[in-house]
């Protein structure tokens, strides 16, 4: 058992953990795994974007980044071409001084690209980030291929539809989370294949139903009870005002835990310890993930991930380890950020594509053999890293992910706000940086207005909103109404969202479970389970053979 060196808790270190420490060379960690999750998630801002302007060309632009970010930023037609050269900011390797000195003053220098998106594969989509092969897309975030869609995050090959968290593959559906092949739906939770359908959880292949927990495969159901096609009808009826949509809500969140819950999330899984997992084996302590394989501590990650560690937001990869937003066909990749494509033997490098043999680099694309940004031949390389990782052995720097001072972003733009909330006073004295909020654009403004007095009906909703400044009704902040949003609360009778997009944003995700595990037991036949649901949590949480003997 080990002590963390940031939060003194203790953590253990297994035999195949030190196993994988040794084949892929690094010492044991000094953070517990919460630690080291933190440190990583600090580096992603994935939800806040800024009107500013391209350092290269002069051009407005949108940017994860604000206008006084302390480096240029280039729009990514820019940063992604020849007209920059990387290269050029090159320095050499200085045994005098710490390595994460020299790294800071290299990326200090190296411009950024103003978004993370494949955006020569979108339209009409620049209000996107983390994302890519989008059509007709605002504010969606960790996305990819999804047409007319808003106000969303992780969703993929989604059309029309709206204020969506982790949902795949689906059509008209509003303010679902973690749903699968689901059509013109409202308020589902964790259901697949369901169409016509609002207020559902766990429930698969339900078509016209309404209220309802666990169902398989049925139609025209009201709180668990066969209706009829009027009854369904009048009951939809009801869910067009904003009012009693937010009374159905209520009761439906007291009515939902008088049922049973499957100990975790997931299907088509061997050996697998975690929660939000299909198609995995033999993984540990993972969540939000699909197809790995001998891996621990991974969370959101969609693509093929063998014999990995301690990974943010990376897919199609083996060998990597104290890794975020990586990946996709890279092998043995060590303690990088944003660093994609067909990457292999890098280590402690940001935003390098296409490349290999890299080792504290920023900003290269199609390189190999190089060090703090300066060419090497492959033999001048192969001599110089094992001095190299001894001189950071020797500083206590080597084995550890990039310090969280290195973080681009307030602590509160990042994923770690999340999934470790902190208060500004508390971001500050640990030395992360804060991100004072800025004022939405209120130009084109004729109205403001709380969003208590909007209209109940989306059917008494003029035009004009589009020209009105709502006022949240639990944060107070100033939000605009899209052509395209009131497009598509038209075309599903649906009201006006009442609140800021962070705000529905955040409230879909405390619907998920937490990335923690604790041991219970479960409810029905007793047998020790380890599940996301904490033992003061009221929901019965049954084994998965004492879960499926209470399916409809």
């Amino acid at each position: 058992m080990k002590h963390c060196s940031s939060c003194s808790s203790e953590f253990d270190v297994s035999d195949d953990d030190r196993g994988f420490y040794k084949k892929i060379g690094v010492p044991e960690p000094t953070l517990c795994p919460s630690c080291r999750q933190q440190r990583r998630l600090v580096q992603a801002n994935h939800l806040f974007l800024y009107k500013r302007k391209c350092d290269f060309t002069g051009k407005e632009i949108i940017a994860q980044f604000p206008l006084h970010a302390p480096f240029p930023v280039y729009d990514q037609s820019v940063w992604y071409s020849d007209a920059w050269d990387p290269l050029k900011y090159g320095q050499d390797y200085d045994f005098s001084r710490p390595f994460f000195e020299q790294f800071a003053e290299l990326r200090g220098k190296i411009p950024r690209p103003n978004l993370f998106t494949a955006y020569q594969y979108d339209e009409n989509s620049a209000y996107t980030n983390h994302s890519g092969k989008n059509k007709n897309c605002y504010f969606i975030f960790d996305s990819d291929e999804n047409w007319d869609s808003l106000y969303s995050y992780s969703i993929n090959g989604c059309r029309s539809s709206m204020d969506l968290f982790r949902v795949r593959n689906s059509e008209l559906c509003y303010e679902c989370v973690d749903c699968l092949t689901c059509y013109n739906s409202a308020y589902l939770e964790n259901s697949e294949n369901c169409s016509d359908s609002y207020f559902l959880k766990n429930c698969i292949g339900c078509v016209k139903c309404i209220f309802s927990v666990n169902l398989r495969n049925k139609k025209f159901y009201i709180r668990n009870q066969p209706v009829s096609e009027t009854e369904y009808q009048t009951f939809v009826e009801q869910l067009r005002k904003y009012g009693e949509i937010q009374k159905t809500k209520e009761e439906f969140s007291r009515y939902e835990k008088e049922f049973p819950r499957k100990y975790m999330h997931g299907t088509h899984n061997e050996d697998v310890l975690g929660d939000y997992l299909v198609h995995s084996k033999n993984s540990q302590y993972c969540f939000d993930c699909s197809y790995l394989w001998d891996c621990k501590y991974v969370c959101q990650a969609w693509n093929p991930i063998k014999t990995s560690m301690d990974i943010q937001e990376c897919g199609d990869g083996d060998h990597l380890y104290e890794c975020t937003i990586c990946g996709y066909n890279s092998v043995n990749m060590l303690f990088c950020a944003a660093c994609l494509d067909e990457c292999s033997d890098i280590q402690y490098s940001m935003y390098c594509f296409h490349s290999s043999n890299l080792f504290g680099c920023m900003g290269l694309r199609h390189k190999k053999y190089c060090i703090l940004n300066k060419q090497y031949s492959q033999e001048e390389y192969e001599a110089l890293i094992p001095k190299i990782i001894e001189h950071m052995k020797s500083k206590w720097e080597y084995g550890e992910f990039f310090p969280s001072s290195f973080s681009m972003f307030g602590y509160n733009e990042t994923l770690a706000q999340e999934y470790f909330p902190l208060t500004k006073d508390e971001a500050l004295k640990k030395g992360y940086r804060w991100k004072e909020e800025e004022k939405i654009d209120m130009s084109g403004v004729v109205k403001q207005i709380p969003a208590s007095r909007l209209p109940e009906s989306i059917l008494n909703i003029p035009d004009d909103i589009l020209n009105w400044a709502i006022e949240c009704e639990s944060s107070g902040r100033l939000f605009r109404i899209q052509k395209s949003e009131l497009k598509l609360c038209r075309q599903m009778n649906m009201p006006i969202p009442h609140h800021h997009f962070l705000v529905r944003h955040e409230a879909r995700r405390k619907m998920r479970n937490p990335q923690k595990l604790w041991k219970r037991n479960c409810g029905q036949c007793g047998i020790d389970i380890q599940t996301s649901y904490a033992p003061e949590r009221p929901e019965k949480i049954f084994c998965e053979a004492c879960y499926l003997q209470t399916i409809q």
